[in-house]
Parts: structure tokens; sequence; C-alpha cells
């Protein structure tokens, strides 16, 4: 098939889709870039919606994000609305944002706050553990409540971070590994005496894919990154093939001093899914701010040392994170459509710290709004280019991009896997 004919698809069912998805994947040409549909057409764009964000596990949130009883948050997974909400026993449930009477969402807001939760439409009422509480006289006698309780989500928190899967049959392999891992290297941190301090919401006009695509390498930061590169290091990890000696003494001086203070930091790999490490940043520098010193006064958890570094944390298919001494940054990428994603920004201090006194929330965003404006530009350039009918799927450097090469490696497996189950 040649790529005019790509550009010239029509399918005439979902199924179609599916099956020349199937094709498409299995015939690629290894470390080399996808097909064009893969990243533009929307057959293969609900294909990536059934396959991976209603199969597979996401990160939506943090703990600290939902303190106390009754708070909640509401996340958008396609057409499917979750809400994220903290039960009176303390536990942190995931439900079907949509009332079980005719369908309506019942939590409209981003996030907030209820004793019950109660839909707008005709005031079902449904408790913290989504069952249904009142549903008026009108349904009659014979109506059963107990079987009309919210759609649960499968749901998982470890080291403060929420992760839900839309199917009843969720992915294990490694996960439960992972969760452990990353539970005891987030220890230190202590989140749930953190709080958000700021958020930015970036729309992408670009598929997702591509979003993840610029995230898992750092090939293009030099010529793009002015803000970023004041303090972070380009090597993706102590694995990285570039790695130069100095990078590798630096890294061994910083180990020792982290060591010395019980914090984890050997690399822990997941498969291509998830990953965990912690990377030094620049000699001299603290945390991503602009100058590289301090974002916050207050230090968090039990971390005594400014010079922490950034312990990297990846989760596919939609997130990457930053963990540093006085606060950390969390990234979460849902697909909008085809060619348009939400990369959704947030930055964590300590429960305590004061804003305008402790940290000024435009100088911990400062850095990132940045890269993250600079990566939208990437993007959506990217996708442009993508959309033209001269398109051919290009190589990637088995070096510098070798992070794009596992995610697409692990996107192309995981959509098979579930496209044959």
């Amino acid at each position: 098939m040649t790529q005019n004919d790509l550009l010239n698809l029509n399918y005439s069912s979902i199924d179609d889709a599916r099956e020349e998805m199937t094709r498409l994947l299995s015939d690629r040409n290894p470390n080399y870039s996808l097909a064009q549909p893969l990243y533009n057409d929307p057959y293969m764009f609900r294909v990536d919606m059934e396959e991976v964000f209603q199969k597979e596990w996401l990160f939506v949130g943090m703990s600290s994000e939902i303190p106390t009883k009754g708070d909640y948050f509401t996340v958008e997974i396609g057409q499917n609305p979750v809400l994220i909400v903290r039960a009176a026993d303390g536990t942190i449930n995931a439900f079907h944002n949509t009332c079980r009477h005719r369908g309506s969402r019942i939590c409209l807001e981003h996030r907030g706050k209820v004793a019950n939760l109660v839909c707008p439409y005709h005031q079902w009422t449904y408790d913290t553990k989504g069952n249904l509480l009142f549903a008026g006289t009108e349904m009659g006698e014979g109506f059963d409540m107990k079987q009309h309780g919210l759609r649960t989500a499968q749901c998982k928190v470890a080291g403060g971070f929420i992760f839900i899967c839309l199917s009843e049959e969720p992915p294990e392999s490694d996960f439960e590994e992972f969760l452990a891992t990353l539970e005891e290297y987030m220890e230190p941190y202590d989140v749930d005496n953190t709080k958000l301090a700021v958020e930015s919401n970036m729309y992408e006009k670009a598929n997702w894919k591509l979003v993840l695509e610029n995230n898992r390498e750092c090939y293009h930061c030099a010529g793009s990154h002015p803000e970023l590169l004041n303090t972070l290091l380009e090597w993706d990890d102590t694995n990285d093939p570039r790695a130069t000696p100095e990078f590798l003494a630096h890294y061994a001086k910083q180990a020792e001093a982290w060591d010395a203070e019980g914090i984890p930091h050997q690399h822990k790999s997941f498969g291509h899914r998830n990953r965990i490490v912690r990377m030094p940043l620049k000699e001299g520098t603290e945390v991503m701010t602009i100058d590289g010193l301090k974002g916050c006064e207050k230090l968090l958890g039990r971390i005594k040392s400014r010079e922490l570094g950034s312990m990297r944390i990846l989760h596919l298919p939609n997130s990457w994170n930053h963990m540093q001494s006085d606060h950390f940054i969390v990234f979460r990428v849902l697909p909008i459509s085809a060619q348009e994603s939400l990369v959704t920004t947030k930055w964590f201090v300590h429960k305590d710290a004061v804003e305008g006194i402790d940290y000024d929330p435009e100088r911990l965003r400062q850095v990132w709004d940045a890269t993250n404006d600079q990566d939208r530009i990437l993007g959506e350039e990217n996708q442009r280019g993508i959309n033209s009918m001269s398109y051919q799927p290009g190589p990637y450097s088995t070096t510098f991009e070798f992070g794009v090469i596992n995610f697409i490696d692990w996107y192309a497996s995981s959509v098979l896997n579930n496209l044959n189950k």
C-alpha cells in the first residue's frame, strides 16, 4: 500500500479500522515512526481510545488533591466522565460520573467538596462509596436502590499517585510491582502532607502519541528549551548510551549523598511502561526554577538536602513526573481528538507552605510554562508536517531517541495484545 493509498482509506465500520490498525502495527518498520493514519485518522483515534485509554491504567492525579472526606475532582477520558472522591473512611474511589437514573453528569465542577453526590437533574443522591441513598418515591415501591449504585472504575493509589482503569479486567503484568516500588520511592516526600500550589491546562493541536514522543527524547532540548536547560541534564537516565564520564562521576557523587540520607535512587524499570530513576541536576542547582535555586522555603517530607536532583517517574500511556526537594511536578496527557491533546501540569508544595511567603506560584511554574509552550509548538508543527501527503515514516536515532523507540514499541505491543483478546 502506498502513502497515497493510506491518505484515502475509507472505513465502512470500526471493525475495518481495527483490522487496518492491526496490519499497520504488525507490518511497521522497527525504529521508525508510525504510519500516517495512526497519527491523524479519526477511526484510528477511536481504536486508540478503546484499546489504550479504556483498557490501560491511567494516571489521573495525586491523593493530596482530595485530602479530606467529600473532596473530589473530575476527569474526562474521551467521552467517559469520571469522578475521583475521598470517602468518609479515607479511601479514594473512582466512579463513572454519570447518574444511574437518566445518565446526567453528577459532579459538574472540576473539583469540589460534597457531603453526598447529588445529581443536579432529578436529585438522585449517592454516598461517597457510590451507594444510592435517595431516588424519591416516584420510582415506586418495587424499586431496588441497591441495584442502582454508581458504576465504579478500577482505582489504585501508591505513593500518592492515583491511577484508574475503565476496563473491568485491567492489565496487571508487573503493575503491582511498579506500585510497590513507587510507594517505596515516594516515601521521603510524604505526599499526604503536600498540597496543590498551581495547575495549568494546555490544549495542543497534536495527536497524543506525538506529545509522548516529544517527551521521551531530549534530542530537541538544546535547540528549544533554554529555560529548562538551566538546570536539567539531558541524559535520560543512568543507562543513557550518551552519558559522559563527567556525568557518571557527578551522578556517583550525588548518589553517595542520597545514600547517606536514605533516599532511594536506583534505576527501576517495569517493561517499557513504567520507570523510576533519580537523576542529578546541574552542579550548583537545586530545583527546576529559572535560576536553579529554591522554589519553596519548606522542604518536602523528611528531605534535608536541597540538592536532591529530580526523581523522574514515567507511566505510559499518559504521564511523566519530576520529584524534587521542595516541590514536585506531575504531568498528565489526555487525548481530545485525533489531532488534539490536553496536557495538564500540577505543582505541589508542603501543605504548610504559605503562598507569597514560602513560595511564589509564578516562580514555580516559570520554567515549565515556557517548556510546555515550546513543546506545544514543536508538537503542532510535527502534526502539520505529518498531515502532508508527502509524509512517510522516518527513522529514530537509537542513541538520542531510544526512549521514543521504547514508547512506540510499548504502544504497538499493547494495542496488538488488546486487539487480539
